[in-house]
């Protein structure tokens, strides 16, 4: 009945020269319930689920802030990102030593004077040999392109420093300058963050998760350039301006993870820390020539169920009643043709390439789930790789909607992250 009546649709569809759109209107949405709309732009408007914890929670939590000039969880962060001609990469890490006491989790953090090379001609399609966790004290030389070491003597084309200073402090839900931004992917919207929102909002967190314009309750403009990254990229800056504090905590799930990556770039000394689920590899997006989602909007329209199917399948480890319902209560997957063929085709981000995340000195936290078909585990092992703090952990039962599947384990996983706080590190070497 669903596909025929979306068969029929697709052809009206067709016939008219309209789209149809899954988005409620505007309208007809009450703010309440934690609730809000934010215009970004005139005509743009998104909703969003904003969480503050009560006065006394946050006049308490401004007693236990660390003190401004407090050395507690200062890190410096130095590395040397050396490109050469030939598409070689080679990063040395040559400030302080960060050791994890995260439980379970891999750590690749960066060591002092250690190096990392990787050829950037075949980020895409090569995955790394081996990604091991890096051992207190220890070097990490991973990925290294074939030939002797004299290579990198030659002349490189670009040579870029990071030297900076990062206050990596525990955040309690008791800190009053403290926001969790959560932030969606391709064809979900807020809701598929339910159980993260209520877990931190209980725990006195101030959260803040937005729906991506044409997902959700969010307005969707019916022009295609409304859905490129850099438009989903302002928005996302916009809300972020609008509700950021002194630390701010970003986490993405999927295309969001991009947006997360884009902001703590854009403002490192206001993104604390940043945790991405299921987000892939440290490469440069940009749109796939031969993908189903450059079909015509009406033939999309007439395959939704087929799409729908498929992202069920390749979504989740199993696919059972439950998984569906978790679906359809995530209001995942329920956005126009029109919009996922735009969102899909508007994934260009050519500056997000292995550099630019090699630039990042805030800490990160990976999250994958070991059954997802989107995206391959060596693709976040080699984002662990690429970055200067990161920590994966990998989640044996768990797919690309891992925070749907297992809200459990991934809510203690981002709470332990949250609260961690790294040992203070020597300094009489240095």
């Amino acid at each position: 009945s669903r596909m025929l009546n979306s068969i029929t649709d697709g052809f009206l569809c067709c016939l008219l020269g309209k789209s149809t759109n899954a988005v409620g209107p505007l309208d007809s949405i009450e703010s309440t319930n934690g609730y809000s709309f934010l215009e970004v732009k005139p005509g743009r408007i998104l909703r969003i689920r904003h969480s503050i914890p009560n006065r006394a929670a946050l006049q308490q939590g401004a007693e236990e802030s660390p003190a401004e000039g407090s050395d507690r969880g200062r890190v410096h962060c130095k590395r040397k990102i050396t490109i050469y001609r030939n598409g070689q990469l080679v990063i040395e890490n040559q400030g302080d030593a960060v050791r994890s006491d995260i439980p379970h989790c891999h750590s690749s953090s960066a060591e002092p004077n250690s190096t990392v090379e990787l050829e950037l001609s075949d980020t895409a399609t090569q995955a790394p040999t081996q990604a091991p966790p890096a051992a207190p004290g220890g070097s990490r030389d991973v990925a290294a392109p074939p030939g002797p070491g004299k290579r990198r003597k030659r002349r490189p084309k670009k040579v870029i420093t990071v030297d900076c200073q990062k206050q990596i402090t525990s955040c309690k839900g008791t800190h009053s300058d403290v926001v969790l931004f959560f932030i969606h992917g391709v064809g979900g919207s807020l809701d598929i963050w339910k159980e993260q929102l209520d877990f931190f909002s209980k725990l006195g967190y101030e959260v803040v998760a937005p729906d991506l314009a044409g997902h959700g309750c969010s307005s969707a403009p019916q022009i295609a350039a409304a859905y490129t990254f850099y438009a989903l990229a302002e928005d996302m800056r916009a809300v972020f301006k609008h509700y950021a504090k002194k630390r701010n905590i970003l986490i993405g799930h999927s295309y969001g993870v991009s947006f997360c990556t884009f902001l703590a770039h854009e403002y490192p000394e206001l993104v604390h820390k940043v945790i991405m689920i299921n987000g892939g590899g440290p490469t440069a997006l940009e749109p796939s020539l031969c993908s189903i989602f450059n079909m015509p909007t009406c033939v999309l329209h007439c395959l939704s169920p087929c799409l729908a199917w498929s992202f069920l399948k390749a979504g989740f480890a199993r696919q059972g009643a439950k998984e569906k319902q978790l679906l359809k209560e995530g209001n995942a997957f329920n956005v126009s043709s029109f919009v996922l063929r735009a969102m899909m085709s508007g994934q260009y981000w050519p500056e997000g390439d292995e550099v630019y995340h090699a630039e990042l000195a805030v800490p990160v936290l990976l999250v994958h789930g070991m059954h997802d078909k989107f995206v391959p585990v060596e693709e976040d092992q080699r984002m662990a790789e690429i970055l200067l703090i990161a920590f994966l952990k990998v989640i044996d039962e768990g797919s690309h909607m891992v925070m749907l599947e297992c809200p459990e384990t991934v809510n203690t996983l981002l709470h332990e992250f949250i609260l961690w706080e790294p040992e203070p590190a020597a300094t009489e070497e240095q």
